[in-house]
């Protein structure tokens, strides 16, 4: 059974074709600057040179008929016909409190993420042009909807209510929702093999740090805290986004400036957070570059972003009570040496001891490391994501009719490489 995982968003589609039978991608791409002009797609075989191709992409639907044509192509695909796909998996950002867990696409589960997409207005409607667009040109196979909500729907009341008027919940569904829910499940349960554990057996601080950044608790094996809220605005400084401020800076600015509602919501999620900092720079390669220079708001920005995410490993922490590893992923997470270190200096009275030279090694997108020392108490790990594997996995899942919380990654815990440290 060939699934084809479709993450949709503002600009890009990103994409995977993968073999269930045979347990194997067999090929992964994306399509960049939709609705732009420049638009390409990119599209990687294992085992071959990347192939890249321009082609304009006015909105989704264009988009995704190009993934198909590539896929079908006869010398750079990879299936005969369309028919070679037998399911589709979307990413969905906000399930609402409707979705708690993956589901099957009818008319009916489209109007309902369509109702909460004033909850993520950057996301949503991406997500649901990218299923209509796939729908009609597959309409004979099953669509999932994957929600980046559904990981945290096992978080407690008192995580996720706000301190604002109940009505609000009542009324509104003004909660914490919580967001990267398939990065955090997927890191999750690589961090317990990697560990030789059960995810019941072990408490995790999952540090999701890409342009987006997101921190959760993950107390033997769910989702029990975690860092954006009813938005993906709140929580820890990200690259354009502010993070968690005092909501009365918005009174004083709106009172001092005359801000108008979207003036607000546009520098709070696209002119603050690494950007606002710094003046000029959301990518931390260029930060690091310039703070070395001694560019003093570069490293004012350093600095902020490192205790802030300290700041919530102290944290959940305290709410677990103690943790097992802490587990870095997404683009920095994965690639940013420096900001690791940061991160954990001075964490030895917490357990926490960071081989550097390990951490220094783990620079790459594509390897599972322990950069903790070997008697640290708290193991550090460094986990490429995959997304788009939690997408597979529970497409394949419902679809077989055996779907429930307990069947996420299923193959993965037959890995080889892990299998032997099982109990």
């Amino acid at each position: 059974m060939n699934v084809l995982a479709l993450n949709c968003g503002s600009s890009s589609i990103k994409y995977q074709l993968y073999d269930w039978t045979a347990r194997k991608r067999i090929t992964r791409g994306i399509v960049e600057r939709i609705g732009i002009t420049g638009s390409f797609i990119q599209h990687e075989e294992p085992g071959k040179e990347p192939f890249k191709a321009v082609e304009e992409c006015p909105d989704h639907e264009t988009a995704i008929k190009l993934i198909v044509k590539t896929l079908t192509d006869p010398k750079v695909g990879v299936i005969k016909d369309i028919k070679s796909i037998h399911a589709v998996g979307h990413r969905v950002v906000h399930g609402g409190e409707k979705f708690h867990s993956s589901t099957l696409i009818n008319v009916e589960v489209i109007e309902a993420i369509r109702y909460v997409q004033d909850l993520a207005p950057l996301h949503n409607p991406h997500n649901i042009s990218g299923i209509v667009a796939a729908k009609t040109l597959m309409p004979d196979v099953p669509h999932v909807a994957v929600f980046d909500t559904a990981f945290h729907q096992t978080m407690p009341p008192h995580s996720y209510l706000y301190a604002v008027p109940y009505e609000w919940y009542e009324m509104y569904g003004v909660r914490r929702y919580g967001f990267h829910g398939t990065s955090h499940l997927y890191v999750s349960r690589r961090a317990a093999l990697m560990l030789g554990k059960k995810p019941s057996e072990i408490n995790l601080i999952t540090m999701h740090i890409g342009n987006g950044v997101s921190i959760a608790a993950v107390e033997k094996g769910i989702s029990v805290d975690t860092s954006m809220g009813l938005t993906p605005l709140e929580g820890a400084i990200m690259g354009t986004r502010s993070g968690d401020i005092d909501p009365a800076i918005i009174l004083f600015m709106i009172e001092r400036e005359r801000f108008m509602v979207e003036e607000i919501d546009r520098v709070l999620n696209k002119k603050s957070g690494l950007l606002g900092i710094t003046g000029k720079y959301m990518d931390r390669r260029d930060i690091e570059a310039a703070a070395e220079k001694g560019d003093k708001r570069c490293i004012f920005a350093n600095d902020i972003e490192a205790y802030r995410l300290k700041k919530y490993i102290g944290a959940y922490t305290a709410a677990m009570g103690s943790v097992d590893a802490i587990v870095f992923t997404a683009g920095a997470g994965e690639m940013n040496v420096e900001l690791r270190e940061r991160v954990l200096s001075k964490m030895e009275f917490l357990g926490i001891k960071l081989d550097k030279r390990r951490n220094v090694e783990a620079r790459s997108r594509e390897k599972e490391a322990v950069i903790s020392t070997d008697d640290s108490k708290v193991k550090v790990l460094v986990i490429p994501t995959d997304e788009e594997m939690v997408f597979i996995e529970d497409v394949v899942a419902i679809i077989k009719g055996y779907y429930n919380t307990h069947t996420h990654f299923t193959y993965s815990f037959e890995d080889p490489k892990y299998k032997k440290k099982q109990k």
